[in-house]
């Protein structure tokens, strides 16, 4: 079985193994496919393969017409999977799956990092401190943002899966509410938050975090007119 990982260095820049993959069949591995010039280097590498990973190197329609018949399997290195015609290796008999999972707790944890960042300024606050600003201030307090405390307020999230329900976690442990707005509501998410529509998310949220794919129906959906 012949195995192609057409950008594998996102995913493993050194320090993890292909082995899993090579215990299957014979594997090779570029660490960046180039496609800005059009699909004619990801034909050449991938042509022949029976299986294709990826992580943003696109499939098109076209691309996966060349590869035929050979191409049985494409797997999606990531999350989202717009990057390949679905419709088109459905079309061909290709399955194509993706790792819904692998970045829930970072994610969630980064969102509340870049809060935190807003909330406290830490990295500007360290540096000045260091260059003796609170040594010269006036008063024992210094301070040059106002600092935000997050207890109390509300978090409103757009997207409510797995990693929206994580966000929820970290910032209920943190004294938040949470309101929630979600196509398809679930039971595990309501143990945690309260659904609510947009109008009353953008109302009532201090914190809005987007936890939904790029589709039509979510483009723009943070506008002046919502916020």
């Amino acid at each position: 079985m012949k195995i192609v990982i057409l950008d594998g260095y996102t995913e493993n820049p050194g320090d993890l193994s292909w082995n899993g993959f090579e215990a299957l069949g014979e594997v090779t591995v570029y660490d960046r496919t180039p496609f800005a010039d059009g699909s004619g280097e990801i034909v050449r590498r991938a042509k022949g393969a029976d299986i294709l990973i990826v992580n943003k190197t696109p499939l098109s329609a076209e691309t996966l017409a060349e590869l035929a018949p050979e191409l049985r399997y494409i797997g999606v290195l990531a999350t989202g999977y717009n990057v390949v015609d679905t419709a088109a290796a459905k079309a061909q008999g290709v399955p194509v799956c993706n790792i819904p999972t692998y970045g829930t707790a970072a994610v969630a944890q980064f969102v509340m990092a870049l809060l935190l960042e807003l909330c406290h300024h830490v990295a500007h606050h360290s540096q000045t401190v260091h260059e003796g600003k609170w040594e010269h201030c006036q008063d024992w307090c210094y301070w040059d943002y106002p600092l935000i405390e997050l207890d109390g307020r509300t978090m409103g999230i757009i997207g409510f899966g797995r990693i929206g329900q994580q966000t929820g976690k970290i910032a209920k442990a943190m004294g938040m509410n949470i309101l929630a707005y979600d196509k398809y509501p679930n039971e595990s998410g309501k143990e945690m938050a309260k659904y609510v529509d947009l109008d009353t998310l953008y109302a009532k949220s201090d914190v809005i975090a987007l936890h939904c794919p790029l589709f039509p129906e979510t483009q723009g959906i943070i506008n002046k007119e919502a916020i």
